[in-house]
Formats: structure tokens, C-alpha cells, sequence
């Protein structure tokens, strides 16, 4: 099945639909509708709107685009059983484009108490989040998200997490890559 628009545009729109908070309705709405086997999602509107991934004024990215551009850089087409986790949302995919890697996708919502996964190797950590929840800015791993010079995409660098706790801050949303996951339902 294929889901062709997904932005909110009934009763007039979400207020909040170009702001980080948002970006949480979204990412939690692709892995849902993942686990139920809709193989391809396209967003109602690239720049129109207050729903468009792009400012319809100056096409510069919203939060919800470079969370899009995690979303099809680290998770492949195959879904995984995150299993259950309180507090989180959590969802699970083989790594794109890499032979037995898995990526996490934990999605913590709880304004003030972080959670926590354990990790029993190495892994690749990408963090989105915000100072204000409501604002256009978001951050990757602490630093700001925006496009270089001739609207250049910024490297998406990670940070990597050792084996054991990680710790998934409040209002954040986090991809973790486990490149060493030798997951036989990825190869």
C-alpha cells in the first residue's frame, strides 16, 4: 500500500505543523505506518503551506524535511520488532544500504525525563532537538541544522555511543545506527 498525503491540512492545518514539535507527529506516523506495512509515504506538500517541508518564502528546510532526510538516509525498507519500551516510542529497521546493520529510531516525548536503551554494541548516534519546541531551529547532535553556502546539505555527523546505557534526552528524537548488529533479517 501506498500512502499519498500524510501533512495536516484538514480544519484549517496544525499551527504547529513548521515547528519542531511536529517533527514528532511525523517520524512517530512513518515507523506506525511502517509496522503496518505501507511501503511508501509522500508528504502532502514540498513547499506550499504552513505543512511544507520547505518555507514556501525562502525554501529553507523545516524541521520536519531533516527529519525526512534521516528517516530515507537510515532506515531501510525492512521493519523490525523494537519491542516495547516505556516512555518511548521506538521503532526499528535494517540499516539502509548496509548488510546486517539495524537503525533505532527512539522518539521520546516526556518533556522532562529522559529514557534509556541498552545497547549491548557500539553504535552511531544522530539526535534531533530543539530549545524551543515550537520554533523553526532544530539541532543535529547539539549543532544547529541549516543549509551551507549555494544551499549545501550540512554533514550529518554522528556521535558514537559504546556498548551499554544510552540515554535519550527529554523531547528529543534519536536515530541510532548498530552498524555491528549482524541482524540475519538484514542481510
Amino acid at each position: 500500500m501506498w500512502l499519498t498525503e500524510t501533512a495536516e491540512a484538514a480544519c484549517g492545518g496544525n499551527p504547529w505543523a513548521s515547528t519542531f514539535l511536529d517533527t514528532f507527529r511525523y517520524l512517530d506516523q512513518l515507523g506506525r505506518l511502517a509496522k503496518a506495512g505501507v511501503q511508501m509515504v509522500a508528504h502532502n506538500t514540498l513547499a506550499a503551506s504552513d505543512y511544507g517541508l520547505l518555507d514556501e518564502k525562502t525554501l529553507r528546510p523545516r524541521p520536519s524535511y531533516w527529519a525526512a532526510l534521516l528517516w530515507r538516509r537510515l532506515m531501510g525498507t525492512i521493519v523490525l520488532d523494537a519491542g516495547t519500551h516505556h516512555g518511548m516510542h521506538l521503532y526499528a529497521h535494517c540499516r539502509r544500504g548496509a548488510r546486517g546493520a539495524v537503525t533505532l529510531l527512539a522518539i521520546n516525548t516526556d518533556r522532562t525525563n529522559g529514557a534509556t536503551l541498552r545497547l549491548p554494541v557500539t553504535s552511531e548516534r544522530y539526535t534531533l532537538s530543539a530549545d524551543d519546541l515550537q520554533g523553526v531551529e532544530v539541532k543535529l547532535n547539539g549543532t544547529a541544522l541549516e543549509l551551507g553556502p549555494n544551499d549545501e546539505l550540512p554533514q550529518f555527523a554522528a556521535v558514537t555511543s559504546p556498548p551499554g546505557s544510552v540515554e535519550i534526552g527529554p523531547a528529543t528524537i534519536t536515530f541510532l545506527t548498530v552498524g555491528e548488529a549482524k541482524n540475519p533479517a538484514c542481510d
